[in-house]
């Protein structure tokens, strides 16, 4: 499965650098946005979404969806940006 996961955090100042090791622990991921990550797991979205639970803060947002096999467009990332993108959608 791959999914999508989008949030908004915040509270300023805050550390979230476990969040983003959950995130990398789920598998393989793509984040050349800011608070967009693309991950190839075998996880459920509410199962990814329940995991990261524990490492927000209560006014965080986080959006979580399964976009496996779904069209997909972009422009102006990266070569190693695209070349995920095209490797892995």
């Amino acid at each position: 499965m791959t999914v999508l996961i989008g949030y908004d955090l915040n509270r300023p100042g805050q550390d979230y650098s476990d969040l983003s090791a959950k995130i990398k622990s789920f598998g393989a991921w793509w984040h050349c946005l800011d608070s967009t990550w693309i991950v190839k797991t075998e996880l459920a979205p509410v199962q990814v979404r329940d995991a990261l639970l524990p490492l927000l803060d209560a006014n965080d947002e986080v959006f979580v969806v399964d976009i496996t096999g779904q069209a997909a467009a972009w422009v102006g990332f990266k070569d190693n940006c695209q070349t995920w993108l095209k490797d892995n959608l």
